[in-house]
């Protein structure tokens, strides 16, 4: 089992298995490909794992039933998983929403600003330096998902 960071803690332990991309259906307990979960008639308490391109629509009306969005980073230079997490939260997804793959510590914080509260990296030795990016700053200037209002007006 990969370690990775929950709620801002080392965690090691995970309910979920990786995806088993190359299976017809997800095999109980892992977190199944879109086009694994589209075909599970029972949806609830179901983990899925979105693909930059994906998108998030085939989701939207089984937000309350999803236990997990993993949202995947393939390269960390595709942002569109930031735009997955915000829009995700905007809509109102409560559950959990990972990022999984290759994004660096650097962007734990501004992940967790989109609505992000678990981080698994496919290079693990990354893991502590994730851990200190996730409190890096004390507060935030502008409105995210995380603080809905900006500091000017938390201040008044």
């Amino acid at each position: 089992m990969q370690a990775l960071i929950k709620d801002g803690k080392s965690a090691t332990c995970d309910r979920w298995a990786p995806v088993q991309a190359e299976a017809e259906q997800a095999p109980a307990g892992h977190i199944a490909t879109l086009s694994q979960w589209q075909a599970l008639a029972d949806k609830r308490d179901s983990a899925v794992q979105i693909e930059p391109g994906e998108g998030i629509e085939p989701l939207l009306e089984h937000l309350d039933a999803l236990e997990l969005v993993a949202v995947s980073f393939p390269v960390f230079t595709d942002g569109r998983g930031f735009s997955y997490g915000r829009e995700l939260r905007e809509r109102g997804y409560r559950g959990e929403l990972r990022a999984v793959g290759h994004f660096l510590p650097d962007q734990v914080y501004y992940l967790r600003r989109c609505g992000f509260d678990a981080f698994q990296f496919a290079d693990e030795s990354r893991l502590e330096e994730g851990l200190r990016q996730y409190q890096v700053f004390s507060d935030a200037y502008q409105a995210s998902i995380d603080q809905p209002l900006p500091l000017f007006r938390r201040r008044a």
